[in-house]
């Protein structure tokens, strides 16, 4: 039989992370400080409107875009944040922020088209955008600069093919936060080479001593030119609720709209009243943030007491960022390790790009007495080890 795949489909890999976690499985007993999701379950009210909303016959299509009230909801959430939108011409409710980033890079990129994304990175955007056919260029981040991408680092690598930069704050896996200043210079490289974002703000409630989220659309003259991503997976703990949302120029949208009505029609229509309630009561993210923030203390804290590995307090997300190099192991090799002698699981650095080598990505989404155990466990491996 002749293959019948396209080079595209051809050239796809499983990621790194989902390779690992096909291991886990052999190893029950490890704790688990590698999986990108909330420990919490949603919380009741959410849930309980969803199931109203079954039980009052909401089980039809809805529009393309979404349900008004869930777009009216998000324009609202993004009003708080300086953003004004329209809800009817702006919001599109998407299947998670993995749906609303490849909506938008389907209706954006052409053959050859240039996406600055910076590395390390979550790879799934180095995925999608070759997928997509276009041409991904990685920006180096720097522990030193609190892993924050710069504005001089992003303009030396435009080019005439430059389309899209692609931003993640608070970022995965570094918990580095972009504040306003950091924005604000952002911005005038990519208005002076006239080029659209593609803004990742899916862990913008996880922020941490007195950290404010700022998103580079609320600054002047970049409305036009950003595409928010967002998700209820990381905030309200609805993961498996699959909801997202996108917002961006009326033109933009329109055509992430259409293109949804042919790829899926619309989204599960209980999830989006779902997200209607979680967004109604919002205090449950901040509770969340809160608990994630006792654990990060635990989590960095810990690990800066281990000789031998040092750890940057990240301000947002639930990651922390480990530096291992003084260990004199590589990122993959020390993963193995944990996994395997010290019961340990944690992402190696490499997983998320060249610049990720000499780190890990531990997710502090655990209970505090299996952080607190993880760490001792790390520690009693590195002291022999050493």
């Amino acid at each position: 039989m002749k293959n019948f795949f396209n080079e595209r489909a051809i050239e796809l890999n499983q990621g790194a992370i989902r390779s690992l976690f096909d291991r886990v499985k052999y190893f029950p007993e490890a704790i688990n400080l590698g999986i990108g999701e909330p420990d919490f379950d949603t919380p009741k009210e959410i849930v309980e409107e969803a199931c109203q909303a079954l039980r009052n016959g909401k089980t039809h299509y809805t529009p393309n875009a979404g349900i008004i009230e869930l777009r009216e909801e998000i324009a609202k959430y993004l009003s708080s944040i300086n953003v004004s939108v329209d809800h009817n011409k702006e919001v599109i409710v998407t299947t998670g922020g993995m749906g609303a980033l490849s909506l938008a890079l389907l209706v954006l990129l052409s053959p050859g088209d240039q996406v600055l994304i910076q590395n390390p990175q979550w790879l799934n955007y180095i995925s999608q955008v070759k997928f997509f056919g276009g041409t991904p260029v990685q920006v180096p981040v720097y522990e030193d600069n609190n892993f924050k991408i710069k504005a001089e680092d992003i303009e030396k690598r435009i080019t005439n093919k430059t389309k899209v930069l692609m931003l993640n704050s608070p970022n995965n896996p570094t918990g580095a936060v972009l504040d306003y200043e950091d924005l604000k210079s952002i911005a005038e490289v990519v208005r002076k080479h006239d080029i659209i974002v593609l803004s990742d703000e899916v862990y913008s409630t996880l922020l941490y001593d007195g950290t404010k989220h700022c998103s580079i659309a609320s600054i002047e003259g970049m409305k036009e030119r950003t595409i928010i991503v967002n998700s209820f997976s990381k905030s309200f703990a609805m993961t498996g609720w699959r909801v997202g949302f996108a917002s961006g120029p009326e033109e933009i949208i329109n055509k992430m709209v259409i293109l949804q009505e042919n790829l899926v029609a619309c989204i599960n229509s209980a999830s989006q009243y779902a997200a209607v309630k979680a967004l109604g009561v919002f205090e449950n993210a901040r509770k969340m943030a809160e608990v994630y923030r006792k654990r990060r203390d635990i989590v960095v804290d810990g690990l800066n007491r281990i000789k031998g590995i040092s750890c940057y307090k990240p301000k947002g997300s639930f990651y922390a960022f480990p530096n291992i190099k003084e260990l004199g192991k590589d990122s993959q090799a020390l993963s193995d390790e944990l996994m395997d002698k010290a019961g340990v699981i944690a992402i190696p650095g490499s997983a998320f790009g060249s610049q990720g080598e000499g780190y890990l990505r531990i997710s502090y989404a655990n209970s505090e007495e299996n952080l607190k155990k993880a760490v001792e466990r790390i520690n009693a491996y590195v002291h022999d080890l050493c």
